[in-house]
């Protein structure tokens, strides 16, 4: 018994052995390969030089994607960009090396020739190096390498704005080598154009929904030379919710909050002004709001046309009233009736309410005879009585005014009242019509 457990010790102490010896010398024959591979190799020639074209195949992950900015006319994503390449200098013999691809340090890529591979409307873009170089590469025995990296590319986008905030964007990319010719260096798509770009299942854009990522290839001429091209467009439709919650309900109540002067007494001349002057004010405040992050385009959007209607609703509204009014005072109007300046200005008005003559007054005799009234009489009883007089005269006036239907309700506000909300609903469903994208 105890010579079979020693047995079974001294042959996994052997076993242990000869692993830690085979570690070192795998990885004495692998840098013995990169070594020899490495031997004569001249890293400022593309491979197959004098050859065929060098076809580099490329494919994009998306993990994520934003910001998307109408101002600036850019959208960002950050991404796996990753190129597949052959190089028939660096293939070796997986049978005799007993290993079929090594995954090597990035180092290792200032070494060999790689494309100079450019994004031809990027902006900013950057590799992500926290906490190390983004980058992958791994060498096959066929001589081919793959050669990933982590990026956030910023590119241009040229948007058309004339139907925002209902509109769709195609935003492209385009891919290119920056020195090779399309004789020199081909590009493709590693899976094919519909699987050219792919994009996490977990993305998700606060504005926008990628409804499409067609890709394609072909050449186009940079300074007389004719390059090979990668194309992706990146197809975006907005989201409506946010400016139908900040921007058209807004308007639309300020249009209605206008409305409510159809139904203020005519008469009320700074209640009606101040609920229209309110309404314009806010409206172009909204209005200014709603601009500020679109580019000074020399062209009208959708929403500055809602705003510019909304803006005629109220404009209108105070117009309207403008027209009741007018007609309001025709032939209905009194006549200024000037302020007495002094104590005989008084007595002259009270004179003529009572049709009383300065010496009747005196006297204390008018039209109907004799009265209590006496030259000792002070004149402030006088002035009140005219004062008396006055207003009980306005009030006859008012009475009989409103007797002749002078101060009933305006047939112009009675009108306002169906033909404003109807012709802006009317106006509303057009435009939507006009407007929404139902694809």
């Amino acid at each position: 018994m105890k010579t079979c457990v020693v047995s079974a010790l001294v042959s996994w102490l052997l076993l242990i052995v000869s692993v830690g010896q085979a570690r070192p010398e795998k990885a004495a024959n692998i840098t013995g390969l990169l070594n020899g591979l490495m031997t004569d190799y001249d890293k400022r020639l593309r491979p197959s030089l004098g050859g065929p074209p060098l076809v580099v195949k490329a494919d994009i992950e998306i993990r994520s994607m934003g910001p998307i900015s109408e101002k600036d006319m850019i959208y960002s994503m950050d991404c796996y960009f990753r190129q597949v390449w052959t190089d028939s200098r660096l293939a070796f013999n997986r049978s005799v090396q007993q290993v079929s691809n090594v995954s090597l340090n990035v180092k290792m890529l200032e070494r060999i020739w790689h494309p100079d591979t450019i994004f031809i409307n990027g902006g900013q873009s950057y590799l992500h190096t926290i906490t190390a170089p983004n980058k992958f590469f791994r060498l096959n025995h066929d001589g081919s390498i793959l050669y990933s990296q982590r990026l956030t590319i910023k590119a241009n986008c040229p948007m058309h704005l004339e139907k925002f905030p209902m509109d769709t964007q195609k935003c492209p990319l385009h891919i290119t080598s920056f020195g090779y010719s399309s004789k020199e260096v081909a590009y493709e798509w590693r899976f094919g154009d519909k699987l050219a770009v792919v994009a996490s299942r977990d993305m998700a854009l606060s504005q926008f929904d990628l409804i499409g990522m067609p890709a394609a290839s072909s050449t186009a001429c940079f300074k007389g030379t004719e390059h090979s091209v990668l194309t992706v467009y990146f197809d975006f439709r907005r989201h409506t919710g946010y400016f139908l919650i900040q921007v058209y309900v807004p308007c639309s109540m300020l249009v209605a909050l206008s409305w409510v002067s159809f139904w203020i007494n005519r008469e009320a001349t700074s209640d009606r002004i101040t609920l229209g002057s309110t309404t314009m004010l806010t409206m172009t405040y909204l209005a200014l709001e709603s601009r500020d992050n679109l580019p000074r385009v020399a062209y009208s959007t959708a929403l500055d046309i809602y705003v510019l209607m909304c803006f005629f609703y109220i404009f209108a509204t105070i117009v309207q009233f403008a027209i009741v009014h007018h007609f309001t005072k025709y032939g209905t109007a009194e006549p200024m009736e000037r302020q007495p300046d002094s104590e005989d200005e008084d007595e002259d008005s009270m004179e003529s309410e009572l049709g009383l003559t300065a010496d009747e007054l005196d006297n204390g005799v008018g039209r109907q005879g004799p009265t209590k009234f006496s030259s000792a009489c002070p004149r402030s009883l006088t002035v009140a009585l005219s004062c008396l007089l006055s207003a009980r005269k306005t009030r006859l006036n008012k009475r009989v005014r409103n007797a002749l239907g002078l101060n009933s309700v305006s047939k112009i506000d009675r009108a306002a009242r169906v033909v404003f909300p109807a012709s802006f609903i009317v106006l509303n469903i057009l435009y939507w019509i006009a407007y929404i994208d139902l694809g």
